[in-house]
């Protein structure tokens, strides 16, 4: 058991270390904090502007204004927000995680080495999601700043709940886009057909609603963006944790499978 925690970690060192001196992965970065400063600049304003011309209107026709939870609101909208850009920004952080091995000849190495594939997967996996935590922890601290001022306070754990269902979505995305790339050499079509499968993994909600039925309510519950939206809400929902750690499990087996089948291929 020591030395697979030792080999996951090697793995993982090397992993983490890759991205931070990839000028890609700090283009990815750069583009997500600026797209999250603008949705986090133009969704707070929103809210503000909608409120201030409800108290407006109120005032003019003397009617009661319903009270609207400020911090609430903002945080729900900015993470929906931010879970529709990793569908984007995520297959792209992926697509390498295999594909670059094939392509330099190294992934034979992997799969005839010692290391066991599940290892080599999820110190894979564990790398490229830290170094996401690491783009996600600035908007974090933004975001706790500019709610800091909110009266009543808005409770932190559901700031945190929010932040914690981003990452698990990002695992999952992750995990089935790192499957995705050990199958192909090519980084494009590997990034290509993640999007394709999160694409279709966001939308099997509304699928599911035209199918109706049994079948359709079964489907239904593999839908990352209807378990994303219950947790963003600050419902503490045991079976989105549940159906993210499957997505993040499965990805991680099916990877194991496939570079188990390169092995054999090897022998």
């Amino acid at each position: 058991m020591s030395i697979v925690l030792s080999n996951i970690i090697a793995i993982y060192r090397r992993e983490l270390q890759s991205y931070f001196i990839a000028p890609l992965a700090y283009a990815i970065a750069g583009i997500f904090w600026f797209l999250s400063g603008i949705f986090f600049i133009l969704i707070l304003q929103d809210i503000l502007q909608y409120v201030a011309a409800l108290d407006i209107q109120g005032q003019q026709f003397q009617v009661p204004v319903p009270p609207i939870d400020v911090p609430y609101e903002f945080v729900r909208a900015f993470l929906d927000r931010m879970g529709w850009m990793l569908m984007f920004i995520l297959p792209i952080l992926s697509m390498g995680l295999y594909a670059e091995e094939r392509k330099r000849g190294t992934l034979e190495l992997l799969a005839t080495s010692p290391v066991t594939n599940w290892a080599v997967a999820v110190g894979k996996l564990l790398g490229v999601l830290t170094f996401f935590t690491t783009m996600v922890l600035p908007m974090l601290v933004f975001e706790a700043i500019a709610l800091s001022a909110a009266n009543p306070p808005m409770s932190p754990w559901i700031l945190l709940l929010g932040h914690l269902a981003l990452i698990l979505l990002a695992g999952s995305i992750l995990s089935l886009g790192m499957f995705i790339s050990s199958l192909t050499d090519s980084t494009i079509l590997s990034a290509v057909l993640t999007f394709a499968v999160i694409l279709l993994l966001l939308f099997i909600d509304l699928i599911s609603r035209n199918i109706g039925g049994t079948f359709g309510e079964a489907i239904g519950h593999l839908s990352l963006l209807k378990h994303y939206n219950n947790l963003i809400q600050g419902v503490f929902d045991t079976s989105a944790i549940i159906l993210f750690a499957s997505y993040i499990i499965l990805g991680i087996f099916l990877t194991a499978q496939s570079i188990d089948a390169l092995r054999f291929q090897r022998h």
